[in-house]
């Protein structure tokens, strides 16, 4: 099977009020396309994976991956990139706030070829004051900090190449800091403006708390990561070695 250009991953929770015009959504960007849609349903109890053996009968592109019990955004994000076939996976949340319209413009400065990761800033938002004050504070220590040039690190809308992607450590709530970590592995990021939309249906599962918290200490984490990394390291091949492929090949065929 011919692998798609591109694989679009959505962690989704309860998100089944949302996902038929997500999907309706994300069918219409990527129409002059070659891509695939991996829907990671962590754990839902509203229906959600119902709903999603429905819609693959119809749409073959439509890839759905399950959760019995919840493992939360990162292992979603992190397991779905692996049962990808894509050379780019595009993120984005299942909430129906990120919009798909974005996504063709984020992969086509991504293959321009000089970067590994493209991420979406959100740069009006559509949440409640104290979300808004707290991804605002939460971005500006996670800038200063970790100086990973990328405004909105929180947002759920990126580009990645799947290669890049493959090599980064795993661990939760590691989707908050891929900037930085394709920066430790010597990947080059950017950020793009996005729109950004009011939620459709249920509810946010995120707090200030079960943000905050784990965000100190998962930062800790990160600034340790990219302290120890000697990458990128230029790295030599000799020039018996670029010979040997066609010696054995040689070999084989006498």
């Amino acid at each position: 099977m011919k692998a798609p250009l591109v694989s679009v991953i959505i962690p989704a929770r309860d998100e089944s009020g949302n996902l038929p015009s997500l999907l309706d959504e994300i069918a219409r960007a990527l129409a002059a396309l070659d891509h695939e849609v991996l829907v990671v349903d962590d754990g839902s109890r509203d229906g959600s994976w119902a709903l999603l053996g429905a819609r693959t009968a119809r749409d073959p592109r439509l890839r759905p991956l399950r959760h019995a019990e919840s493992a939360g955004q990162s292992t979603s994000v992190w397991q779905a990139g692996h049962a990808a076939r894509g050379e780019w996976l595009a993120t984005l949340d299942g909430d129906g706030q990120n919009d798909p319209a974005d996504l063709p413009r984020l992969l086509a400065r991504a293959r321009q070829g000089d970067v590994a990761l493209v991420a979406g800033h959100r740069t009006t938002r559509h949440d409640d004051w104290l979300k808004r004050i707290s991804s605002r504070i939460a971005n500006g220590v996670r800038a200063r900090l970790l100086q990973d040039a990328t405004p909105d690190t929180g947002c759920g809308l990126k580009v990645i190449r799947r290669e890049a992607f493959l090599r980064l450590p795993y661990f939760d709530h590691m989707h908050r800091f891929l900037p930085a970590l394709v920066q430790a592995q010597g990947g080059r990021c950017v950020s793009l403006p996005v729109s950004h939309r009011p939620r459709g249906a249920g509810r946010s599962h995120y707090g200030v708390h079960n943000r905050l918290w784990a965000g100190l200490i998962d930062m800790a984490g990160v600034m340790w990561l990219r302290h120890r990394s000697k990458l990128p390291a230029a790295l030599e091949v000799t020039h018996r070695e670029t010979l040997d492929e066609p010696v054995e090949q040689a070999r084989s065929e006498t």
